[in-house]
């Protein structure tokens, strides 16, 4: 388990997109997580990695709720 989980401690799931809005991941890859191997990892940082830049070009949707 050499890959780090990027969770950051903020867990509350996004109903617009599916999404935890801390790290972005999607709840079957937050519970896989433990379960994978460090391909596996890797495969789901690129896919946050891909949100989070999605995330940038828009409005991000916390801030669009307060």
């Amino acid at each position: 388990m050499s890959v780090p989980s990027p969770c950051i401690n903020i867990c509350r799931m996004c109903p617009d997109t599916g999404w935890c809005e801390g790290c972005q991941r999607t709840i079957d890859e937050i519970t896989r997580w433990s379960r994978s191997s460090d391909d596996e990892r890797r495969t789901i940082l690129a896919a946050v990695a891909e949100r989070r830049e999605w995330l940038g070009a828009t409005a991000p949707i916390a801030e669009t709720r307060a």
